[in-house]
This record gives C-alpha cells, structure tokens and sequence, in this order.
C-alpha cells in the first residue's frame, strides 16, 4: 500500500494528514473551511484516494493559511506515497464538465514543480472562502508533490461549478497519473532512470 502521513505544525496552522493512494475514495475531512472541506472530499472520491485531513488554523484572520498549508501538506503526502514512482503511468489528463463549466487538467508526476493555471473565477468569494485561494492550493501542491500540473478552463458562468470542475478533475487526473501500469511495473518512467526534478 501507497500510504503517507503528514504532520505540520506552525504558528498558523496545525495539521495532520493521512493518505493512501490505492483506495477507495474514502474521506475524513475537517479543515475549518467548509468550501475546502468540500472540494477536497470531491477530490479524493473522484481520485479514488483515501485521505484524512484535520487541520486547525487562523480562520478568525482568513483561509489563506488553511488552504496553503494543506496544499502543501497534500503535496508532501504524495511526494512521500510514490517514492520513487516506480510502475507509475506518470501522466494524467482530464476533461471534466460540470453543469455548464468545463475544465481540463493535466498532470506529469515529473519532480518539476510547474503550475499553469488558466480559470477566470466570475466570482471573488464564495460565502466566507476567496476564491483566488484555489490557484494558491495548486501552488502549494505542485511545489511539494513535485508536479507540473496544467489548469485550464475552458467553458463556465458558476464560479461553484468551476472550481468543483477543477478539483474533480485534479482528482480524476492525478489518479490515473498515480496508478501503476502493470505492463512496466518495475521500471521508472523516464529516460533518465529518474523522476527526481531533471527527467
């Protein structure tokens, strides 16, 4: 089993954060920002990952830290999980419509850390949740996990519906990155014999 586990500790937040890759989409999610809480679990359930994220965190301020820092907590955890992602498809994409939204992503579990992020958000909040905090949450992550990961939407009036777009297709494209390809189970999936940040 593909399983990490994540403790993070500063001034601003505290977290702890579990995770398996080869799930069942099952989640425990508190981070005290109900809209991430949200997508999250539409992450894991389309990504087919187990996660459980606690996280206490300066939301009397804002969600800025909360969010950032379980970008960056999530990003660790799968960086961990893979290891050195041995039998791993390595690249993953996927066109999600949701309602009228319509959002692409693409992924390379590289060891680059590259966000191209292409969403115009009609909307600057969300009840209480910024919406510009989506970018920094793929930020954080990509930084962490080591991925190049490529954020386009291409059609979408909701801002809910866009970002839910997003997020279920993050989790359905970093699924299919993420699985093992049993035809190359016990090769790396680079010319360099390495997926360590120069493959």
């Amino acid at each position: 089993m593909r399983q990490a586990e994540i403790t993070r500790k500063t001034a601003e937040t505290d977290i702890r954060l579990s995770l398996t890759i080869d799930g069942r989409g099952a989640y425990q999610i508190d981070t005290g920002c109900g809209f991430l809480n949200h997508m999250l679990e539409l992450f894991t359930r389309h990504g087919r990952f187990d996660l459980v994220v606690t996280c206490a965190g300066d939301t009397e301020v804002d969600d800025h830290h909360t969010v950032e820092d379980v970008g960056i907590a999530l990003g660790q955890a799968f960086a961990k999980a893979l290891g050195d992602k041995r039998g791993i498809c390595r690249y993953g994409q996927w066109l999600l419509p949701m309602d009228e939204a319509l959002a692409m992503i693409a992924i390379d579990l590289s060891g680059r850390a590259t966000l191209g992020f292409q969403a115009e958000l009609p909307s600057q909040k969300l009840g209480t949740f910024d919406t510009e905090l989506v970018k920094e949450f793929f930020l954080a992550f990509v930084r962490e996990a080591g991925a190049t990961l490529h954020i386009r939407v291409l059609a979408g009036e909701n801002t809910h519906h866009i970002i839910e777009a997003i997020f279920k297709g993050f989790g359905r494209a970093l699924g299919q990155a993420a699985a093992i390809d049993s035809r190359f189970a016990d090769e790396i999936p680079s010319t360099k014999g390495t997926l360590g940040g120069e493959s």
